[in-house]
């Protein structure tokens, strides 16, 4: 496996790498990360072969002032353990200063989608996360790159993104990988108490609720004071957002008559969790 450690390292790498598929992540890797992997080496071998290159940037633009970028789990040597074993044929590990030059004045922005729902609750936040993303496009010039749906509102700027700025970049949307009790994998699960940790799966049971409730026909209301009495039911969980949105653009609904994805951002101790699900009618 390659690492590559600069811009310019990925660039004289990428000139000889043929059709590449990218994973872009922060680090801390866990099995969610490794079906990202996973995910794009299964589109690349059906359209004849490739490369898989993960990114690990842990990108400071989308943590607000108060939020906990130094806090982020950092586990270099692990991360590039697991990549190996799962078969990564190269990592790119740029510094700040490297994504981020100095003198730098451009910033791409999602304006409806990155000011909506966690836009509002993170102010900056998915700016940060489409210049990013922009800016790791230019760099490894991948065909198609694999995206967790856990990150819903996420994946879904991304697509947007790369509609109206015609990037040709395949978007590969992947399951959310769950633990045993439910949990969404999460780096930020690492940081959790133990006492905190088991009351997060509350998150899980929810939307298994919520879920069942419109798959059964269930108004609007109903699902929605429901999820909230279940989760409020948690005396460690701190509701930040409840949200049902329509599943493919993530315009409000007054009423459930299509597809929409449930979207919970809830905090545990100092940790903010998000989980989602995609009900249909």
């Amino acid at each position: 496996m390659q690492i590559c450690r600069s811009t310019q390292d990925m660039r004289d790498w990428r000139k000889d790498a043929g059709r590449v598929a990218l994973v872009p992540t922060m680090g801390a890797l866990h099995e969610g990360h490794l079906s990202l992997v996973a995910h794009a080496r299964d589109w690349l071998d059906d359209h004849g072969g490739g490369r898989v290159v993960t990114s690990i940037f842990v990108n400071p633009t989308q943590f607000g002032p108060t939020e906990d970028l130094a806090k982020y789990p950092r586990d270099e040597d692990g991360d590039i353990a697991l990549l190996r074993r799962a078969g990564c044929d190269a990592v790119f590990l740029p510094q700040v200063a490297d994504i981020y030059r100095p003198g730098a004045q451009t910033h791409v922005e999602v304006a409806q989608l990155g000011g909506m729902l966690m836009g509002q609750l993170r102010p900056g936040h998915f700016r940060g996360v489409a210049t990013v993303v922009t800016k790791l496009f230019n760099i490894v010039q991948p065909q198609a790159a694999a995206f967790g749906e856990k990150d819903y509102q996420q994946l879904t700027l991304i697509r947007q993104m790369v509609a109206d700025l015609d990037i040709p970049v395949q978007i590969l949307p992947v399951p959310t990988m769950r633990e045993a009790d439910g949990l969404a994998m999460s780096s930020r699960n690492r940081r959790l108490t133990p006492q905190d940790r088991a009351a997060a799966s509350v998150l899980a049971r929810g939307l298994d609720g919520a879920q069942a409730q419109i798959a059964a026909g269930d108004e609007l209301t109903s699902v929605q004071d429901a999820l909230r009495a279940m989760l409020a039911s948690e005396p460690r969980a701190d509701i930040q957002s409840i949200d049902i949105r329509d599943a493919a653009d993530l315009s409000p609904v007054t009423a459930i008559t299509r597809p929409v994805v449930i979207l919970l951002a809830v905090r545990f101790g100092d940790v903010l969790l998000i989980d989602q699900r995609v009900a249909h009618p």
